[in-house]
């Protein structure tokens, strides 16, 4: 089949060199605009960018999705098939040009983490299990029929880092068969509706959602701080410094200081929640590197006395 790929992160790249080594064809590849990025705004491609050009793709990189000179582009490659991978929403001028729509693959098991943040919240919020999906695209953001799905375990192990490279591999096998069903089907696969009564949001993460609340329940702080590690990482705000906190521990020990509070005992690092204390595994002070607990009291001891 003739592909357009659409895309952006590093999460996107898997898929686009699963179909770029396939039968299939990829006739261009749309991304975000270069834009400048660090003290010398030196411009920056993104992942799915640099991947294209050195395996010499075309590549589109649109302001305004909308565009008519970009639309025009779109329709003269006459593409079978528009796949999305972490990109922007497509109007509809868009997403109906090809002969057989345009698909998406998002990271969670719709209709459940519909949003910007599927991985960080399906870990906050305790998940055992995740996975992806490929869905034909509609006006309405992550709503549009399922085709595939793909399941994916969340074990004790996994942060939002690991799980994001676990669904980005998985992502691109469902990609890859979701579009073989496209083409045997004749662009007619079975797919079923989702059911809106069992949505839940996915919303985006910014900086001030990051903050840890230690009059929460260690649980709770433990899946919060491991569902936004290592990006864009919980932290807390102690003696007026900022604590990035990117791994932590469940103990049994009973709380014996105010919520928020630090302490030492064995070497190891501890923070009290509501309902006991947490252990903290690594770490990072403002403007300092990221370290373990060891590493960080050899030369920040002084700091929880």
């Amino acid at each position: 089949m003739n592909i357009i790929f659409m895309g952006t992160p590093e999460f996107a790249v898997p898929s686009l060199k699963i179909l770029l080594n396939s039968r299939h064809k990829i006739s261009c590849v749309v991304t975000v605009p270069d834009k400048p990025q660090g003290r010398g705004l030196k411009v920056s491609e993104s992942a799915v960018k640099k991947f294209a050009i050195e395996n010499k793709l075309k590549v589109f990189g649109p302001k305004n999705l909308k565009d008519e000179s970009f639309i025009n582009e779109i329709k003269s490659l006459n593409p079978d098939l528009i796949v999305v991978v972490a990109f922007r929403l497509l109007p509809k001028e868009v997403y109906t040009i090809p002969k057989y729509g345009s698909i998406n693959l998002h990271a969670s098991l719709l209709p459940r983490y519909r949003g910007a943040a599927p991985i960080n919240w399906a870990i906050i919020n305790g998940e055992k299990e995740t996975g992806v999906t490929t869905f034909f695209l509609q006006d309405r953001v992550d709503t549009g029929n399922i085709i595939m799905q793909n399941y994916c375990e969340i074990t004790e192990e996994d942060d939002a880092g690991t799980l994001h490279d676990k669904l980005m591999e998985l992502g691109a096998l469902t990609v890859y068969s979701t579009v073989n069903l496209i083409e045997q089907s004749n662009g007619k696969p079975p797919v079923y509706k989702q059911n809106d009564k069992e949505a839940t949001p996915a919303p985006k993460i910014f900086k001030e959602d990051c903050m840890i609340d230690c009059n929460k329940p260690v649980e709770e702080i433990y899946y919060f701080i491991r569902g936004l590690s290592p990006y864009p990482a919980a932290y807390t705000i102690y003696k007026d410094k900022m604590i990035r906190i990117y791994k932590s521990g469940e103990t049994n020990e009973s709380t014996s200081g105010k919520p928020g509070e630090f302490k030492v005992n064995d070497g190891k690092i501890f923070i009290s929640c509501s309902n006991g204390m947490l252990e903290i595994l690594e770490l990072q002070l403002e403007s300092k590197k990221r370290m373990n607990a060891k590493e960080f009291l050899n030369g920040n001891r002084g700091l929880f006395k």
